[in-house]
């Protein structure tokens, strides 16, 4: 199967929900698409699925044209970020509903409904109800109700975001195997730039209902192709600061100078923008080419084994994002260290000019 979006449009009195999205999906692929809260992710979806109809562009499911074909008649599953099970009946009973609807044999649907909540791992809540579950096992639940069916086409709505940490690890890495072995199209909208490295596949960042960049994962976080696409693939998100490039030298802000190193070689003089992410940044040196920065601590914003460290010199401000829990008092005087090996250059048009060498980039 082959799912392709071209040049597709939604426009709702006057207000513009997608804007000439093109996208293609092949069977057998997890797809993901990133971005913020109203990006446009779900209005996406609901075109995909036939739920909404798109006000320009056509949409093909293996070259065929399905623009105007209503839900009912699209081989296609959806899960929600609220789970919705129906409570008056078994687990055996929600997984099975779609089944019975298409009138499958008794002998299929236990078949099939067994299999499938063996691989979600909730073959031993067969026969509980809905309100008997934690809220991981009913979402497994909702999740094995959209794959019963065997679905060219499954849409995953943040189907994750309510659960805790430790689950939505766990059932991310159960995701990933459980598609390599189906010929189905997997596509799972997410907020958040670790879910989108953390499942893989193919990456596309959606922003106002536009499509900012598609592709391999890993190849649109390490090269984002505008300044747009480097900040939404990034959290925090990267930091950027006004530089010049100008003989053997880079200077920030007309303030802060360092050499030229070989990564940035071959670029034109002149005005860019240098982006680096806040993973990157560190409170001791790890490479000769580190630009050491005296700076100030605005906070310390201490999430779990994480924090987020916020800084500032006169010139301009800055976020860490640092490994296990770091105190400091507002106003702290601290020295922190750019490997400059690391820098992403954008040109004035907030293209990508040049991305840091992934030889050198296996710590991102």
């Amino acid at each position: 199967m082959s799912l392709t979006l071209e040049h597709v449009s939604r426009v709702v009195d006057n207000q513009v929900y997608i804007d000439d999205a093109c996208l293609k999906f092949e069977a057998g692929s997890f797809n993901v698409l990133l971005g913020r809260t109203l990006a446009g992710k779900t209005s996406l979806m609901r075109l995909m699925a036939g739920l909404d109809r798109p006000t320009g562009g056509r949409i093909l499911i293996n070259g065929a044209d399905v623009t105007g074909l209503p839900v009912r008649q699209r081989n296609v599953s959806m899960v929600y970020q609220q789970f919705i099970n129906y409570p008056t009946m078994t687990v055996f009973e929600n997984i099975a509903s779609p089944l019975r609807q298409a009138g499958v044999a008794q002998a299929e649907i236990v078949r099939k409904v067994e299999e499938t909540a063996c691989m979600l791992h909730i073959e031993n809540l067969l026969q509980r109800y809905p309100l008997e579950l934690s809220g991981g096992q009913q979402q497994r639940t909702a999740m094995a109700r959209a794959l019963v069916k065997e679905a060219e086409l499954v849409l995953f709505d943040e189907p994750l975001v309510n659960l805790d940490y430790k689950l939505r690890e766990e059932l991310r890495q159960e995701m990933r195997e459980l598609f390599q072995a189906r010929h189905s199209i997997a596509i799972y909208a997410t907020t958040e730039p670790n879910e989108a490295l953390a499942l893989g596949g193919t990456t596309t960042i959606v922003h106002e209902g536009r499509v900012v960049q598609s592709g391999q994962t890993a190849e649109v976080y390490h090269r984002p192709q505008q300044v747009l696409a480097a900040e939404l693939f990034s959290e925090p998100p990267i930091n950027l600061l006004a530089g010049t490039i100008g003989g053997t030298e880079v200077s920030f802000e007309d303030a802060v100078h360092f050499p030229l190193n070989p990564d940035l070689h071959g670029l034109a003089e002149g005005a860019y923008r240098f982006g680096v992410r806040p993973s990157h940044i560190g409170l001791v040196p790890s490479n000769d080419d580190d630009l050491e920065l005296a700076v100030t601590v605005d906070l310390a914003e201490i999430s779990g084994s994480e924090t987020f460290l916020h800084v500032r010199n006169e010139h301009f401000s800055l976020v860490l994002h640092l490994p296990g829990v770091h105190e400091y008092d507002v106003d702290a005087p601290i020295l922190i260290y750019i490997p400059t090996h690391k820098l992403f250059v954008f040109d004035p048009q907030d293209r990508l000019a040049r991305a840091p060498s992934r030889r050198l980039m296996r710590s991102a």
